[in-house]
């Protein structure tokens, strides 16, 4: 792989990682966390908590190994709220605050911080204190020593990044009073006081969390007697209304009852938060920035993958829609052998003037054969020419020696698939041209079928139907689905449009007079077939699909062999859209080429391919944080919706419904291998890559049945 190619891998596969991050980042924050209700754990052991701790004062000091506990001096409260800021309920009691001229102490949670930075703004500006009550609202008696650091320096990073500066208190959450400090608790508390946080517990639950109501809410808040209190209550986490209505009466009872409302930090004597260090400020911001970031991501991220949703619903009814369009627009004349007539070109007589079928071949020794003999066993009268370009297996000394009539052998130094086809039809006695690939059998009845739409003198160019002939096994029966559903069921869509794109190599139909006015077939591209189809439409030509003219071609039998020539396939087409861009500012038969063609491969083709690996990495973000079995209940709708395209597009080509059996398994595995292909080949182009031609692997899988063989 060239080192530019390379590079863009690993462009990409970096992105794949930061998208992956982001998710994980809000994962994290949003799903693993978030603040509750706040109802302290109970039955758990607490014999390793000193009684300083378990029986003293709210405000906790362990630094340096020696415990001491304070509490506010008599008739202070220091007032505190946890789970905010909340963008309704914090403005709130910020305003009953300022009304009643007192300050309290804001527990923030560093995700809600990040989310309501304005309100952290405010509440320092306004005089407050700000403490740190972890980043997602964890409880840290459990938690693992790395969480427990990455939820409290979180906290702290979150506080710093949004007001620049540092707090030194610390609540933990799912704790009120210092009995409820157990074991596991206070091993967490002694490692972050080695860290410089004091910790703040409560004297006086007002039990809003409870929301039992304001009344209730104030009668919890009545002081028993001159003591200093530290009063728990919450500006987040829930429906605060009654907060707010107990928060008003209480303030004023304490005013009236001579108690002193004030901050943690002042009510004990510290200064509880400093300006951070230039480094804290760069981590903070960071951080802050980071998580802003990984919101703006998941946020482009949800609504890229609604719009791919309603895209790919929107494709499968317009499919579904034009389809049955298609379907009725032919219907059986009772004329034998003339299959169906499209009412939707002109009528004519049935066209019966001879055929020449190309066949261009590259070492196609192992079906070579098969094809010349399907072709020769035709109810349409062929005349058959088989361009050998320089092969090495002795393709041409296989045909020669089967000295069937009317077949033509032309060898030809290797010029690559394009100058093959050009020395057929140079070589082509007749103005209607048949070209098929050297690993592809016709049925009997498929020539006379292909040519009918001739009879409008519109249609410079007819697609087949292809079918996968060596179906058996799992990537085969992937492939059939992919042929009949993904291919067929598009050319239908195109073919009502106006606005074919490719008339597959494996099987087209074309009138000498178009080939001549576009110059024949080009070698700008890997697919010549879609580049040639493409001129046409430009060129003004009608390109019709023909469901009742059926070749069947062998199809590559391992996953190597099915990149190489999906890869192939894709970039060709890439670049076929890029010739042929000009056409999307064209009127007529070109303008409905480049608007609904070309606007059909670029979104479906191209976009949703490009978006696909984000789609899987969103569905494990979905699983992992989100609710699995409302992912699967999506899943399965998204199932669904292709299963029933599929269903219908094989009741439309008469196939058995059998092989769909292996639809949820595609899902998983071969459409996840086809983006990868779509991704690769974008890759390339972007990179500026020529790409060689990759030839497909021959299985000599091809028979012909003993009725149709000759000579």
């Amino acid at each position: 792989m060239p080192a530019n190619v390379r590079a863009h891998w690993f462009v990409l596969l970096a992105t794949l990682m930061a998208l992956g991050l982001a998710l994980v980042v809000q994962g994290y924050l949003h799903h693993l966390g978030g603040a509750g209700v706040d109802q302290v754990p109970v039955n758990q052991a607490a014999g390793n908590v000193p009684d300083a701790v378990s029986h003293g004062g709210p405000v906790l000091d362990s630094r340096g190994g020696t415990v001491t506990s304070v509490r506010p001096p008599d008739r202070t409260v220091a007032l505190t709220f946890d789970d905010g800021p909340d963008a309704l309920w914090t403005p709130r009691i910020l305003d009953v605050l300022r009304e009643h001229r007192v300050h309290a102490t804001f527990f923030v949670v560093g995700s809600a911080a990040v989310d309501n930075p304005d309100l952290l703004r405010r509440i320092v500006a306004e005089g407050h204190e700000v403490g740190v009550h972890t980043l997602t609202h964890t409880d840290l008696g459990p938690a693992p020593d790395w969480r427990r650091e990455l939820e409290v320096q979180g906290g702290q990073d979150a506080i710093v990044g949004v007001t620049g500066r540092a707090a030194s208190l610390l609540r933990p959450p799912y704790t009120a009073g210092n009995g409820a400090i157990t074991d596991s608790m206070w091993s967490a508390l002694r490692g972050l006081a080695d860290e410089g946080y004091l910790t703040v517990l409560s004297s006086m639950d007002s039990k809003d969390w409870q929301t039992p109501g304001a009344g209730a809410i104030e009668d919890n808040l009545t002081p028993s007697g001159p003591q200093g209190q530290v009063v728990l209550m919450h500006d987040g986490g829930g429906d605060r209304e009654q907060t707010v209505a107990a928060l008003d009466s209480a303030l004023s009872r304490f005013s009236e009852q001579g108690y002193r409302v004030t901050t943690v930090g002042d009510a004990v004597g510290i200064d509880s938060m400093r300006p951070a260090s230039s480094v804290e400020q760069v981590r903070g911001s960071a951080f802050v920035w980071g998580i802003r970031l990984s919101d703006f991501v998941v946020t482009a991220i949800s609504w890229g993958l609604v719009a791919a949703g309603a895209v790919t619903f929107v494709r499968a009814v317009l499919v579904m829609f034009f389809a049955a369009r298609h379907s009725r627009a032919a219907r059986r004349l009772p004329t034998p052998g003339r299959g169906r007539r499209r009412v939707d070109v002109m009528v004519g007589p049935a066209v019966i003037e001879p055929v020449t079928v190309i066949v261009p071949a590259y070492n196609e020794s192992a079906g070579i054969e098969a094809a010349v003999r399907s072709i020769l066993a035709s109810t349409h009268p062929v005349e058959v020419i088989v361009v050998d370009d320089g092969s090495t297996d002795g393709t041409a000394d296989i045909v020669e020696a089967l000295g069937l009539p009317g077949v033509t052998v032309i060898r030809k130094e290797n010029g690559g698939k394009p100058s093959a086809l050009n020395a057929g039809i140079q070589a082509a006695g007749h103005d209607l041209v048949v070209m098929v690939d050297g690993d592809t059998v016709f049925e009997p009845n498929t020539v006379r079928a292909l040519i009918q739409p001739f009879a409008d003198p519109r249609v410079g160019a007819i697609s087949g139907n292809t079918k996968v002939a060596n179906r058996g096994g799992i990537l085969g029966a992937w492939q059939h689905i992919e042929y009949v559903v993904g291919f067929n069921l598009d050319r239908r869509l195109f073919d009502v449009a106006e606005c074919m794109p490719t008339v597959p190599g494996a099987i087209g139909a074309f009138r000498i007079e178009a080939l001549r006015n576009v110059g024949g077939v080009s070698d700008d591209t890997l697919a010549e077939d879609t580049d040639l189809t493409m001129a046409l439409c430009r060129d003004g030509w009608r390109v019709v699909y023909q469901e009742d003219a059926k070749a069947w071609t062998e199809a590559p039998a391992t996953l190597g062999a099915l990149w190489r020539q999906r890869y192939r396939w894709c970039y060709g087409t890439l670049q076929a859209m890029w010739k042929h861009r000009g056409a999307v500012l064209q009127k007529g038969a070109a303008g409905k080429l480049g608007r609904r063609g070309l606007g059909y491969l670029f979104v479906l083709q191209v976009l949703l391919p490009l978006f696909a690996p984000v789609v899987d990495v969103f569905a494990l973000y979905g699983l992992i944080f989100l609710d699995p079995l409302r992912i699967g209940v999506l899943w399965l709708l998204f199932l669904a919706v292709q299963f029933l395209m599929a269903a219908y597009a094989f009741r439309l080509d008469r196939e058995r419904l059998g092989p769909l059996w292996t639809l949820p398994l595609q899902q998983f595995v071969y459409r996840q291998l086809m983006y990868l292909v779509v991704i690769q080949a974008v890759v390339t182009a972007v990179a500026g890559v020529h790409l060689r031609w990759h030839r497909m692997e021959r299985y000599g899988s091809l028979r012909v049945p003993q009725t149709q063989r000759q000579g």
